[in-house]
């Protein structure tokens, strides 16, 4: 099975938070609008660290070089 969840890493918000260099309230939103996906365990959520790999492999949107955007 390719997505076996024996395999897969899940993160609690305040790591994520941690990585990203960012608040837990910027993770839960992230959680809440579906740009990170996360899975409820209780009244947490849990997030794939592939997921937290994809997002910060993103380019950032609205960066500028030279006064143009990217």
């Amino acid at each position: 099975m390719p997505n076996d969840l024996a395999d897969v890493r899940f993160l609690t918000v305040a790591e994520v938070a941690d990585m990203m260099r960012v608040s837990k309230m910027t993770v839960y939103r992230m959680v809440h609008s579906g740009e990170l996906p996360a899975i409820r365990f209780g009244r947490s959520f849990r997030v794939p660290e592939t997921a937290v790999a994809e997002v910060l492999g993103r380019p950032a949107s609205g960066l500028q070089e030279n006064g143009q955007a990217l």
